[in-house]
């Protein structure tokens, strides 16, 4: 049975608040202090969220321009463009980009639901992104709760990750994949653009759940040093998932 949607909307402010959070705690505490930390929503105007990190620091699994443009520019972009729209939006600017994103199937001007789901979706998505890399080194291991849930539900990690990566891999054009919590159970999904597993109304009921990973395959997250390999891509993004939030997040869920 698909979750209320009052459910849904606050289960997407409250993972707002943990992306807020995160992008200002010392990659050292964020693990631990993730879940646990309170801080102010996600909301306007918005703010382009620091990198707990430097941009080589993923090296050579994700190189530092492809990341210092996919931060810098699309990223910032998106912040921008969603600024802007709501600059004559005084109702919705009050909203944190939980409640926001999470009640875009009310919002009637076409036009403007485009416009604030493309980047306000890319807006939260990367912001979450962010925070679930860190480098090779600090990236720890899944939780002993994680580990069996995933073990559960694929058979083992190995076997998780093929079916992750089998997911980024079909997911045509760009888009994300993710691991949810939907009903209890962790699930893979992925979505088109900038939607994500919380646009109850706008994307189907088979792709909600509580975000646990996401990965953006968009062709700017990868090209630089991937070209049209997204394949190898997504098998060195495996170098650096910062597990420990991952496994934060799946206790939170």
């Amino acid at each position: 049975m698909d979750t209320p949607l009052h459910l849904q909307r606050r289960q997407f402010v409250k993972l707002g608040t943990l992306a807020a959070t995160a992008a200002i705690l010392p990659i050292t505490a964020r693990g631990a202090d993730e879940s646990s930390k309170k801080d102010a929503e996600l909301g306007y105007p918005y703010k382009l969220p620091d990198l707990l990190y430097p941009f080589a620091a993923l090296e050579p699994h994700i190189d530092a321009k492809t990341m210092e443009i996919h931060h810098d520019k699309h990223h910032g972009t998106y912040v921008k463009n969603l600024n802007a729209a709501l600059d004559k939006e005084p109702d919705l600017a009050k909203k944190s980009l939980g409640e926001l994103l999470g009640g875009l199937d009310s919002v009637s001007d076409t036009a403007l639901q485009a416009t604030l789901r493309n980047n306000g979706g890319g807006h939260w998505n990367h912001s979450f992104f962010w925070n679930s890399l860190a480098p090779a080194a600090s990236a720890g291991t899944a939780s002993k709760e994680l580990t069996e849930a995933i073990n559960k539900a694929f058979g083992s990690l190995d076997a998780f990750k093929t079916a992750f990566g089998e997911a980024a891999a079909k997911r045509f054009g760009s888009g994300w994949a993710w691991l949810v919590v939907q009903d209890g159970k962790l699930k893979i999904t992925s979505t088109a653009n900038q939607d994500n597993p919380y646009m109850k109304g706008l994307v189907p009921a088979t792709d909600l759940g509580t975000p646990v990973l996401g990965l953006d395959v968009w062709e700017h997250a990868y090209y630089l040093n991937y070209q049209n390999r997204r394949p190898d891509y997504i098998k060195a993004w495996w170098n650096v998932v910062n597990w420990d939030v991952a496994s934060k997040r799946f206790a939170n869920a």
